[in-house]
């Protein structure tokens, strides 16, 4: 969006006025600068950015942990780092775009699962090619995220409220279907159907590079936080994205279509679990009904940690995948160090601690400026 400035008017002179000696102090008014228009230099850009806490955060969490599990640093040691990170930044990429307009969503760590067990039970009972089950996933994701999105707008309840009565519900209904249709609480095996071999290749492969294999899941995390970071900083949709989180009212003043952005929104994050839930279908080959509680947190603590206000209006998809990466980092540079894997919850919430209290500290020096 221009806009249009107009230049300062000239200072007065004040060379003949009165004063010692007539002499005048410099300042900006005096130079005919108007603040306005003064930028920030490049430090002051560099620590606007949202994701800065979350790359100097990354950057010592891989220092440290190269130090005490050195193991970390071999070429598949990295590979693996980077999957699990994408596991969480796939959805970290649609809740940091949500938290940036002002929502939250703790349906998607069992949305995620939903979707896995609708494209593996529709193949299943009605023995029909796998991909059909893959595309009717793909619709029960999008339908997930309108219902979230709808009565949201519709019942102006908070996304907190919405979103846990969706957790709750999605939580019950994978249970009950699943025990319902296979007799278990588990999906059936879907390995040996047409079509599994080829989805398992879209979804759940590994592409060798240089003689590492890197899970396929990676490139599709880097490819959503590029496409992400696109839509923000280059569309109008990102503009609205931004002006819903600052101000929901202001922003429906000027023109903003704010419902269709918060569907939309909720919508992307469906598209994410969708992703995730066919990697997880097709990685395991049988999905367990009661996963995935508890996952909407690590999302919303990857998102957080990446700059995403609580807020909203402020932070990047980049910052989500920084928050995300030092997650992968974390959870494996403690398996390498031979730690007790419990110091990893402490350890997750120590960095949200940190990353919070860095994010408030930057935002509040750059806004002094």
């Amino acid at each position: 969006m221009s806009s249009t400035r107009t230049p300062a008017a000239p200072a007065p002179d004040r060379s003949s006025s009165g004063g010692a000696g007539g002499a005048s102090q410099p300042s900006a008014a005096a130079a005919g600068i108007d603040e306005r228009i003064q930028t920030k230099g490049l430090l002051g850009t560099f620590l606007a950015r949202p994701e800065i806490g979350a790359l100097v955060g990354a950057i010592v969490v891989a220092l440290f942990f190269a130090i005490a599990a050195p193991s970390i640093t071999q070429a598949q040691s990295i590979s693996t780092v980077l999957y699990g990170a994408s596991t969480i930044g796939i959805m970290a990429v649609g809740v940091s775009l949500l938290m940036i307009g002002g929502e939250f969503d703790l349906s998607t760590g069992v949305a995620v699962i939903t979707s896995a067990l609708a494209g593996s039970m529709f193949s299943w009972f009605f023995a029909v090619n796998v991909w059909v089950g893959v595309f009717m996933a793909l619709g029960v994701s999008l339908l997930i995220g309108l219902i979230n999105g709808v009565l949201l707008v519709r019942t102006k309840l908070p996304s907190f409220i919405v979103t846990l009565a969706t957790f709750l519900m999605l939580t019950g209904l994978n249970l009950a279907l699943t025990r319902l249709i296979s007799g278990s609480v588990s999906s059936p095996s879907i390995s040996t159907m047409d079509g599994f071999d080829s989805a398992k290749a879209i979804f759940a492969s590994s592409v060798n590079i240089l003689g590492v294999d890197i899970k396929i899941t990676v490139f599709y995390w880097i490819a959503l936080v590029l496409i992400a970071t696109f839509i923000l900083l280059k569309t109008k949709v990102g503009n609205w994205i931004f002006a819903v989180g600052g101000d929901e009212n202001a922003s429906r003043a000027v023109g903003v279509p704010v419902a269709k952005t918060k569907i939309g929104l909720f919508m992307g994050v469906g598209l994410c679990g969708w992703l995730l839930g066919m990697h997880n279908l097709f990685a395991f080959d049988a999905v367990q009904s009661g996963e995935g509680v508890g996952n909407e947190f690590l999302y919303i603590i990857a998102a957080v940690i990446g700059g995403c206000l609580l807020t909203g209006g402020f932070g990047s998809a980049i910052g989500g995948a920084l928050g995300a990466l030092i997650f992968g980092i974390a959870s494996r540079g403690i398996v390498y160090a031979e730690w007790n894997p419990d110091w990893f919850k402490f350890f997750l919430g120590l960095m949200l601690l940190l990353a919070t209290i860095v994010n408030m500290y930057v935002r509040k020096r750059i806004e002094r400026k």
